[in-house]
C-alpha cells in the first residue's frame, strides 16, 4: 500500500515539529515526532484499517479512521483508504477542535 500525505496533513506535521523545535527548544523531541509519524504511517500501510472509525457529516471523509502517533499520545493520524492508497488527511493534537477541522476538509486534492 502506498501512502499519500495531503497538504493539510503535511502542514499539521510541520506545525507540530516547529512547536517542539522552537517553542519547546527540544530538537530531539521534534525529530522523534517526525520519526514517530513516519513509523505510524508505515504501520498503517502494512495493516490498513487499523484504528477507530470516525463518523462525520462530511461525505468527503466517509470511512475516515484515526490512529495514534506512538510516543505522542495526544497526536492522531486521520486517514482514508482508497483501493491500494492510504491518504493521510490530517495529523492533529487532541486539544484542537478536531470535529470542526475535519468537517471543513475538502473532497480530495
Amino acid at each position: 500500500m502506498k501512502a499519500y500525505v495531503r497538504s493539510a496533513a503535511g502542514e499539521d506535521i510541520l506545525r507540530q515539529y516547529r512547536y517542539y523545535l522552537l517553542e519547546r527548544d527540544a530538537a530531539q523531541v521534534a525529530q522523534r515526532f517526525l520519526d514517530a509519524v513516519q513509523s505510524a504511517i508505515e504501520e498503517l500501510c502494512r495493516a490498513p484499517g487499523l484504528g477507530a472509525p470516525r463518523p462525520l457529516k462530511n461525505a468527503a471523509l466517509a470511512g475516515l479512521r484515526s490512529w495514534p502517533v506512538r510516543g505522542f499520545p495526544s497526536m492522531r493520524i486521520f486517514y482514508l483508504l482508497s483501493g491500494d492508497k492510504l491518504r493521510v488527511v490530517r495529523v492533529l493534537h487532541g486539544r484542537r477542535d478536531i470535529a470542526a477541522l475535519l468537517e471543513k476538509e475538502p473532497e480530495d486534492e
